[in-house]
This record gives structure tokens, C-alpha cells and sequence, in this order.
């Protein structure tokens, strides 16, 4: 190509630069206000989902497939606690070794029948025989100087009333001396002289009688005390030597009454005190109930309340017999007494379940006994908004609790909805939004 060509095609291209493929085109600036538009539209929309969809202040989310509610209901409240008692005989009567001593052989086997006064085991103990020998000749030689005594008395008082006898006798020979003599004197043949003798004679054995009688009396009174310290002298040195007697038959251990022996493992050769408690007698077919109660009931159980315990879907009516008020661990103590014979095979130790009536039976505001009673003690509640998508804490006041119900006594109404489940982790100040 000539050079003038090639020049002109280049000038020509350089003036027509729209009619290739590079040329620009220009965006609309309205397609880009409603693109910001749009993007504002959405930040707002979400901020306004998470301003509803976070709680507030003071409130928790919860989950309500995992919120378990119940409505406040005015029905019938049953008053009465539910119990676990324990069968324990009715007298129990421990078996003792009144004296020490080494097991000389056992009679009776743990858990048999046996009657009052029924040998259970020999001891032997050689040193109290020793000192029941010994005291019984100690006991046996003042006993024989109390017999001394005692005849000592007799004898002195029977010199005395042998002396009154021969005194009297010998006044009645006096007198009918004095009435002979008088008779002589009177008809001249005795004198004056042998009158006055036999006179003095039958006065002085008056006198004599006299003095005898009045000694007599006074020495009777006091050989009567005598006689009297002598015979309880003698009294007491006997039942000293039968209860010296007696230690020797303590050697032999016995049932204190009729029943069933437990607790009784002695074996030959065992070491034991005097004292010493080897075993127990119960009564048999006599039974009573035993049962701890919570403190919250303590108030409200008295002697004479009605309850029943139930034999294997069989009611036995039981009255309380028996309230023990110490307090031990937040626990007390109740005995129940059968009102009729109790059940032929009950045993020692065997258990029921026992229903104690604390009341009658009335209509009341409740709630169920459930989980949230135990967390908030019963003083609040998280009651249900009418939407049921929130729950406000309420200050409330129970009353009575069964196992089944709460009595309300304030701060809710019949039909509203509770929260019921536990209140564990949650703030007694928040609000739950169920979800």
C-alpha cells in the first residue's frame, strides 16, 4: 500500500472511535438509589425481628414444649400426709444380767417363744459364791445373837409375872392370917400384939403385890419396844440373807415376761457385767406404728387422729397414740395404735404405708404438688399471661399440701394458668418468655 493510503486510513480511524467495540456506556443513577433502598429496607426489618425476638430486662427465655403449666382449680382438698411406718411391738421389756459373770451355758435360742420367768443362760462366778458363803455366816451368826435376845426378854419377863404369882400368893395366905387372928382376938383369945403382926404382914404383902404390878406394867412397855426392834432386827437380817441367797440365783438369767426373745447372742464362755443388757422380750400380737414426719406437720398431729395403713389393698383403721415432739433433723416422731386386733403376720420391722388424716375434706383454690412448690417454697408464682407466651412472678400464700395439692389461700384465681415446673436457675425478680 502507498504510503498517502496507509496515512489516511489512520487518520480515519482516529476520528470515528465510536464505531468499534470499545465504546462505554453510561449507568442510570435511579437504579442505584433503589438497590440502597432495598438494603436499608432489610437491616431495618431484621433490627426490628431482633428487637422482638430478644427479652428484656429482667426476663428469660424459656422453652415452652419443656414448660409444664397447670391451671388453679376450686375442687375438694383432701387434708391428710402420707407415711412410711415401721411394725414395733407394743411392749419391749430388755433382758439383763442382774450379776456379772462368764457364760456358763445357754438355754434359749434368739428368736424363740418363751414364758415368764423362763431360765435363758447360766453364769458362773465363783468369787460371789465365795461372798455368799461368807455372808451368809455372818448373817446367820447375828441372827443367833438376835435369838438370844429375844430370849433374854422372854425369860425376864416370865421371872417377873413367876415373882407377881408368888407375890399375890402370898398375900392371899397373909390375909386369911389376918381374918383368923382378928376372929381369935375378937373372942379374947388372940392379943393385941399378934393382931398388929398379922396386920403388918398382910400390908407389907399388899405393898409388895402393888409395887410387882406397877413394874410389871412399865417393864412390859418397854420389853414390848424391845421385843419390837428385836423382830425387825431379825426381819431385816433375814431378807438380807434371802437377797444374798437370791445373787446366786441371778447366776441364772431369765425372760422378765412372756413374748418373743430377740437380740439374745450370747455363747458359752462370754464375759458379762452385772447390768449388762443381753437381749430383748417383745410382746406378741400386740403391734403398734411408728413414723417420722416432717417438722411442717408438727402443729397439726395430735393424740386421737384418725388414719389408716394399707394390708396389701386392705384398710386398717389406726389412731395416732402417741406424739413425740423432739425434733431431730427436721423430723419427728408418731406411734400408731390398731383399732382392732392387728394383722396375725405382721412382724418386727415390716413396713406400711400409712395415711394420716389432718383434716376434713372442703373445697379450696389448688394447685398440683409439683416441682415448682419445692424451688419457691411456696411464697411466688409464675403465672401465665392471657396470650400464654409470658409468665409474671405473683407473690402468693399456700396453706395446706397433700401429695396431689397445694391449697391457695391468696394471689391467684380459679382458671388461671401456672408454670409448675422447677424454678431451679431462675431469678424470683424475672419474667419467662415462653417460646
Amino acid at each position: 500500500m502507498p504510503s498517502s493510503s496507509r496515512i489516511s486510513y489512520l487518520k480515519k480511524s482516529a476520528e470515528a472511535p465510536g464505531d468499534g467495540m470499545d465504546r462505554p456506556v453510561a449507568r442510570p443513577r435511579r437504579r442505584r438509589w433503589r438497590l440502597a433502598a432495598g438494603a436499608a429496607a432489610v437491616v431495618a426489618l431484621a433490627a426490628a425481628g431482633a428487637f422482638f425476638l430478644l427479652p428484656g430486662a429482667h426476663s428469660i427465655a424459656v422453652k415452652a414444649s419443656e414448660t409444664q403449666t397447670a391451671q388453679v382449680r376450686r375442687e375438694p382438698f383432701q387434708d391428710y400426709v402420707p407415711v412410711r411406718a415401721a411394725a414395733e411391738p407394743q411392749v419391749t421389756v430388755f433382758v439383763t444380767a442382774v450379776e456379772g459373770g462368764q457364760v456358763e451355758q445357754v438355754l434359749a435360742l434368739d428368736g424363740a417363744e418363751v414364758a415368764q420367768g423362763q431360765p435363758l443362760a447360766r453364769l458362773a462366778n465363783p468369787q460371789l459364791r465365795l461372798a455368799v458363803v461368807s455372808k451368809e455366816a455372818e448373817i446367820a451368826g447375828r441372827l443367833g445373837d438376835v435369838s438370844g435376845q429375844e430370849l433374854a426378854l422372854q425369860k425376864s419377863q416370865a421371872d417377873r409375872e413367876r415373882e407377881l404369882a408368888q407375890a399375890t400368893y402370898e398375900l392371899q395366905k397373909a390375909r386369911r392370917e389376918l381374918d383368923r387372928r382378928q376372929h381369935l382376938h375378937d373372942i379374947g383369945f388372940e392379943s393385941d400384939v399378934a393382931l398388929k403382926t398379922a396386920q403388918d404382914e398382910a400390908a407389907y404383902d399388899q405393898s409388895r403385890v402393888t409395887a410387882l404390878t406397877s413394874g410389871g406394867v412399865r417393864e412390859g412397855r418397854i420389853g414390848a419396844d424391845q421385843a419390837a426392834r428385836i423382830r425387825a432386827l431379825s426381819g431385816r437380817l433375814n431378807d438380807n440373807l434371802s437377797a444374798v441367797e437370791a445373787s446366786l440365783d441371778a447366776l441364772v438369767v431369765k425372760a422378765p415376761m412372756k413374748g418373743r426373745l430377740t437380740a439374745f447372742v450370747l455363747q458359752p464362755g462370754q464375759p458379762l457385767k452385772a447390768g449388762e443388757t443381753v437381749g430383748q422380750v417383745d410382746s406378741m400380737g400386740a403391734y403398734k406404728l411408728t413414723a417420722e414426719l416432717d417438722e411442717f406437720y408438727l402443729g397439726r398431729v395430735a393424740v386421737g387422729q384418725a388414719a389408716t395403713a394399707d394390708l396389701g389393698g386392705r384398710a386398717a383403721p389406726l389412731r395416732v397414740s402417741r406424739v413425740l415432739p423432739q425434733v431431730a433433723q427436721g423430723r419427728f416422731h408418731v406411734e400408731f395404735a390398731f383399732q382392732g386386733p392387728p394383722p396375725a403376720d405382721l412382724r418386727r420391722g415390716q413396713t406400711l404405708d400409712v395415711r394420716l388424716v389432718l383434716g376434713d375434706t372442703q373445697p379450696a383454690l389448688t394447685l398440683p404438688n409439683e416441682a415448682w412448690l419445692e424451688t419457691s417454697g411456696g411464697r411466688y408464682a409464675f403465672v401465665l399471661t392471657a396470650d400464654g407466651r409470658r409468665a409474671d412472678r405473683r407473690e402468693i400464700t399456700i396453706r395446706r399440701r397433700n401429695p396431689q395439692q397445694v391449697e391457695v389461700a391468696s394471689g391467684l384465681s380459679a382458671g388461671e394458668q401456672v408454670v409448675v415446673s422447677s424454678y431451679a436457675g431462675l431469678s424470683p425478680y424475672a419474667h419467662l418468655i415462653l417460646r
